[in-house]
């Protein structure tokens, strides 16, 4: 009886190998400077300890190539972005390197399982597992040195409601104002003025509302994918997930024993086990809204801050409505950079004066267009 063949990796399958292969090539000879430059002996022998991982996966990943013929050259060398790496550490020391190799790690952990889950290839699955088992180790080993706790491949942040307000009614008040000044400046109609504005609000306000809920979609979309992940690391390193819930809670003030029995019991039931992890890991609690409530939100916010430089026209006109306009608009400007301050942690005041300029120079420029499309349309 003919020897059935064993399935092969296809052209985009060993470009995948290829590039992790490279990856780790990259991190060994990182490790490894990293080691050399550490004048403290825990951390030169944990950064060995990882160098020494890190070579014993280039050599996995070029056996795995070599098994389905695939040409791998034995002399392999470091990335420009890597020989960068370790010149930055050389001249500056190796803090900021060993941070951005946290987060290397941390997507190579996400990127191996991803592999496990979907390759159909048994032996590039137990290497996946492997790998990924092993990755998520070293990020504890560099959480270590770097002084932070927690799984870095889950990225779950959101700017929340109240910023999508303010941002929205900023967008809507800055766009339209120019806009207005730009036709205020071509002509002095007012029907004129209020039909462009009016028209401009409702579409700045349907493209933000769309934006809002796309967004909000996206992001629910990370956050169902993310819970994915952590269902596959308690089923796949229920040994690892133990030890990080155990670190979470003697990061909380219990016993090393305290937390260890805790995260054993939490443990014992996966889906509670998923449930506790979710709220203390991926900080993702109970969703008070939802892509199109959050959409209709920002849509609306939008309108509010583009309606502003309109409303005047739709009680006087001339001069008077131009200067109202403009009176309340940079008010409203100013206002709204004050407010963005509580997201971006700048001064009020500065950070009102910079959007009070923005709004300034987005109208002298819609001004300045409107004067010019004047002299080809009125």
């Amino acid at each position: 009886m003919e020897q059935q063949k064993p399935a092969q990796p296809d052209s985009k399958t060993v470009k995948v190998w290829k590039h992790h292969l490279q990856d780790e090539i990259d991190a060994s000879f990182l490790y490894g400077v990293f080691a050399s430059l550490e004048p403290d002996a825990k951390r030169k022998e944990i950064l060995d300890g990882l160098a020494e991982v890190e070579n014993r996966h280039v050599i996995r990943w070029q056996e795995m190539l070599m098994a389905y013929n695939v040409g791998v050259r034995k002399q392999q060398r470091p990335t420009l972005k890597a020989r960068l790496m370790a010149w930055y550490a050389h001249r500056f020391g190796s803090a900021f390197p060993l941070s951005q190799m946290l987060g290397e790690e941390a997507n190579e952990v996400k990127d191996y399982l991803t592999l496990h889950r979907n390759s159909t290839l048994a032996d590039a699955k137990e290497t996946a597992l492997i790998l990924a088992k092993e990755s998520a180790q070293h990020t504890e080993s560099l959480q270590e040195l770097t002084g932070t706790v927690g799984e870095p491949w889950h990225k779950t942040e959101s700017g929340g409601m109240i910023g999508n307000i303010v941002y929205g009614f900023n967008d809507g008040l800055t766009a339209n104002f120019g806009l207005v000044a730009g036709v205020i400046a071509a002509t002095s109609n007012v029907n004129t003025i209020l039909v462009t504005g009016i028209v401009g609000t409702v579409a700045d306000a349907l493209s933000m509302a769309a934006s809002g809920y796309l967004a909000a979609k996206s992001e629910q979309e990370v956050y169902e994918h993310e819970i994915e992940i952590e269902k596959e690391e308690i089923r796949l390193m229920p040994d690892l997930e133990e030890d990080e819930l155990a670190l979470i809670y003697a990061a909380r003030g219990m016993s090393k024993e305290q937390a260890r029995e805790l995260a054993q019991e939490m443990m014992s039931d996966p889906e509670l086990a998923l449930a506790e992890k979710i709220q203390t890991e991926l900080k993702i609690g109970e969703v008070y809204t939802t892509p199109l409530k959050e959409g209709w939100i920002t849509g609306f916010a939008t309108a509010i801050g583009a309606f502003i430089p309109v409303a005047p026209f739709l009680f006087t006109e001339g001069m008077l409505a131009i200067w109202i306009s403009f009176t309340l608009a940079m008010m409203s400007h100013f206002a709204v950079g004050a407010a963005r301050s509580f997201f971006t942690g700048r001064s009020l005041f500065r950070s009102g004066i910079d959007m009070f300029v923005v709004g300034l120079g987005v109208a002298g420029v819609g001004y300045l267009v409107g004067k010019l499309l004047e002299r080809f349309f009125f």
